[in-house]
C-alpha cells in the first residue's frame, strides 16, 4: 500500500565535478557546469509546491560550489531538511559559512588506516576528515561519519567506530557499495559478511538501513515485481539545470526545467517515464541506496518494516523527526 504519492527528497547535484577521484565512481570523469542561485530559488519554490522535504545538495563535490552556504540557507529559511556529503577537503576553510544550515552532515570515512582510505579515494583526504570533525564540533555541529562498505573495508569498521566515531559522539553510518552502469565494484558482500554487517548495525551509535542487507540477499530489484520507486519519491536535478529520469544513475532522460519543474514534473511525458521506475532492463538486480532508501520509506512491504526502525533511529538521534512531521 502506497503511504506517501508525492516525491519526499530531491538530490540536487550543484556540480559533477569533484576534487576526488574515488574508485567507485565515475562522476568526477564527467565536464560540468555550477548551478546557479536563480534555478536554485524556483526550483525550490516548485519542490515545495511538490511536497518535497528533504533536499540532498551533492556533486560531485559539493562545496566546490562557493554559493552553497546561500542554497542551504535558502532551503532552510522555506522548511526542507537539508544534507551535505563531503570528503572533508574545503570543509574546515568553509565550516563557518555552513554552520547552522546543514541538518544532516556527513563526512566521508572508509577506513581508520589513512593510506588505505585515501588510495580508495584517489587524493589524500584522511587527515581533512578528521581536520573536519574536530572544526565542526568545536562549532557546535553534529555530523556523521559515512563509511561506505567494501569487503576489503569490512575489517575497518570496528577501528572507525573505536578510535573515530565513538570517542567522538558522532553516528557511523553504514553505506553498502552499489554497482551502476560501467562502475564495477566486484564487492557483492557474502551472506556471511552480510549478517555481519547487520549485527554491527545494530550497536549504539550505528546507522543501518537493514533492508539494504534484505534487498541484496533478495538479489536486488526485480523489474517483475520493482521494490525501487525512485521517480515517484526523488527528484534529480542535474547542473544543467535538467530533471532527470528515473534516476542519476540509469537515467533515460534529461528534461529542461527553464523554471518550470512543477509542471514538467507533472507533465504526460514525465509522469509516462517516471511510471517506468524499477522496471527497466537496467534496474534488474539494482541496489543503490540513493533510491531504496526513499523507496522503502513510501510503500508498505517487508522492506518498509526492515528499515523502519534504523530509521526511527537515526531521526531521533539527530532531531530531524520534529521537522518531518512539521512541529519544530
Amino acid at each position: 500500500m502506497r503511504l506517501v504519492k508525492h516525491p519526499v527528497l530531491c538530490n540536487y547535484y550543484v556540480t559533477y565535478r569533484c576534487n576526488a577521484k574515488c574508485a567507485f565512481c565515475d562522476i568526477w570523469e564527467k565536464p560540468s557546469p555550477y548551478i546557479t542561485l536563480e534555478d536554485v530559488t524556483q526550483n525550490l519554490r516548485d519542490l515545495k509546491r511538490l511536497g518535497v522535504s528533504v533536499i540532498d545538495f551533492t556533486g560531485g563535490e559539493p562545496l566546490l560550489h562557493r554559493q552553497l552556504p546561500e542554497f542551504l540557507g535558502l532551503a532552510r529559511e522555506m522548511g526542507f531538511i537539508t544534507t551535505v556529503t563531503t570528503n572533508g577537503l574545503l570543509y574546515p576553510k568553509n565550516a563557518e559559512k555552513l554552520r547552522g544550515k546543514v541538518d544532516m552532515l556527513h563526512f566521508s570515512l572508509d577506513s581508520a588506516d589513512r593510506d588505505t582510505h585515501d588510495l580508495g579515494r584517489g587524493v589524500a583526504c584522511y587527515d581533512f576528515v578528521l581536520e573536519s570533525i574536530r572544526v565542526a564540533k568545536e562549532l557546535g555541529e553534529r555530523p556523521d561519519i559515512l563509511f561506505t562498505v567494501f569487503r576489503k573495508n569490512l575489517a575497518d569498521l570496528e577501528a572507525v567506530y573505536r578510535d573515530i566515531t565513538q570517542p567522538n559522539g558522532l553516528v557511523l553510518i553504514l553505506n553498502p557499495a552499489f554497482e551502476y552502469g560501467d562502475v564495477e565494484t566486484g564487492e557483492q558482500l557474502t551472506p556471511e559478511e552480510l549478517d555481519y554487517l547487520s549485527a554491527f548495525g545494530k550497536r549504539k551509535g550505528v546507522y543501518l538501513n537493514e533492508a539494504f542487507i534484505e534487498l541484496r540477499r533478495d538479489g536486488g530489484n526485480h523489474v517483475a515485481a520493482p521494490v525501487c520507486r525512485a521517480a515517484s519519491t526523488t527528484l534529480v536535478i542535474s547542473p544543467s539545470n535538467e530533471l532527470v529520469l528515473p534516476c542519476y544513475h540509469l537515467g533515460e532522460q534529461k528534461f529542461p526545467i527553464g523554471g518550470q519543474l512543477y509542471e514538467l514534473y507533472n507533465a504526460p511525458e514525465t509522469q509516462r517515464l517516471a511510471a517506468l521506475e524499477g522496471r527497466l532492463p537496467a534496474c534488474e538486480g539494482c541496489t543503490i541506496n540513493c533510491y531504496m532508501q526513499p523507496s522503502f520509506a513510501v510503500e508498505t512491504s517487508k522492506y518498509f518494516w526492515q528499515a523502519l526502525p534504523s530509521t526511527l533511529k537515526y531521526n531521533w538521534e539527530k532531531g530531524t523527526w520534529k521537522r518531518l512531521i512539521g512541529v519544530a
